[in-house]
């Protein structure tokens, strides 16, 4: 955030559109055009954007949606929000991603959708599942993935519906909010409308409309999932510097990852072939076998040095709200289990300079 930021911030305040209008209209535009959609709509974060992504395809009450069971809780949070049930499939602990080796294991007559998690920013496989699995909606949690890709098929573009977030630790930020995208044209008009109230137009139209007297028209229940144009303009400014932080990002983890070779104990992260990265962490994995102590201990000892780190997330079926609805175990899901108790995000953002990063680079080879 910057000059540009704060600056942005004063025209809707100033002409006094506050709500979804002018601003969030062009974020769309430009999101749409980045990541190659026709269609992109802003919402109020990415949990509102999985629900609404889901109702749209059509899940509701008896259906099932795969979720990988490691990923942030909003994943399988937004299916239960649809009455459904989350069906967890294990990760690929290499990539943190979907394993789909596993996938046709999990489908029954009740499978209506997946949700492949482009983890921290890097893509899903969803070209597999598009060929493998042909019947299921596929729904992109990239929440970490804007400006990553697949083959040059940028996230966001792969599947039915994708979604994103705008939360401060992503790559672009609005301070909260966040983004569908799809290339079908009937469920981008069912996403505007759910996404406001299940209005038939949006508050722009109605207020420069030549009957003041009219009313939207509501057909369908619909939610108040709306982004305001004060985020919308503070989104779009940093859209337009989407490509070189991710640029930047790309280099200090090749950095990174160069430097850090020789800590036998810590496996950096790694980005198959056609991948773009969008790194939103930096997610190392440590080997406790060879480490001079427990990753716990390991993040303790960084924080004292004032370098802050962080599990790369959580194992969902671990969590204690899905532990009592379900039943789970730790070792239901053994690359999920061990994802939750290894992984270690190290700092990776755009105001970091190459003193933080051998500083951070030093206290990993001191230890």
């Amino acid at each position: 955030m910057g000059e540009e930021e704060w600056l942005a911030v004063k025209e809707p305040i100033q002409n006094g559109w506050l709500t979804q209008g002018p601003k969030v209209k062009q974020f769309e535009d430009l999101f749409a055009e980045m990541h190659q959609v026709k269609k992109a709509l802003a919402v109020s974060n990415c949990t509102t954007a999985l629900h609404l992504a889901l109702l749209a395809c059509g899940v509701g009450e008896g259906d099932e949606v795969i979720v990988p069971a490691f990923t942030w809780v909003a994943t399988a949070n937004a299916v239960l929000y649809c009455g459904a049930t989350p069906v967890f499939i294990d990760i690929d602990i290499n990539t943190f991603n979907l394993d789909l080796r596993q996938l046709k294991d999990k489908l029954t007559p009740r499978t209506k959708a997946i949700i492949p998690v482009h983890l921290f920013g890097l893509c899903a496989d969803v070209e597999y599942i598009k060929k493998n699995f042909p019947r299921l909606k596929i729904v992109e949690d990239g929440a970490c993935a804007a400006g990553a890709s697949l083959h040059g098929r940028p996230a966001g573009s792969l599947g039915d519906i994708g979604c994103f977030s705008f939360h401060p630790r992503k790559s672009v930020t609005c301070g909260e909010g966040g983004m569908l995208t799809t290339n079908d044209e009937a469920i981008a008009a069912h996403l505007d409308m759910l996404r406001n109230h299940g209005a038939s137009i949006s508050e722009e139209q109605r207020h420069h409309g030549a009957k003041p007297y009219l009313l939207a028209a509501f057909d369908v229940i619909g939610f108040n999932y709306r982004m305001t144009d004060l985020q919308g303009a503070v989104g779009l400014v940093q859209l337009k510097k989407l490509q070189g932080f991710i640029e930047e990002r790309n280099r200090w983890a090749r950095y990174y990852t160069d430097q850090l070779q020789e800590v036998g104990w810590l496996r950096t992260p790694a980005v198959p072939e056609g991948y773009t990265h969008g790194w939103q962490s930096y997610v190392t994995f440590v080997d406790e076998s060879k480490s001079p102590g427990t990753r716990n201990e390991i993040m303790e000892i960084l924080q004292q040095k004032g370098i802050s780190t962080r599990p790369g997330t959580h194992a969902v079926h671990m969590l204690g709200a899905y532990v009592e609805k379900y039943g789970f175990k730790p070792e239901d899901f053994p690359g999920a289990f061990a994802a939750d108790q290894y992984s270690m995000a190290i700092p990776l953002h755009n105001r970091m300079s190459k003193e933080d990063f051998d500083y951070i680079i030093r206290a990993l080879k001191s230890l």
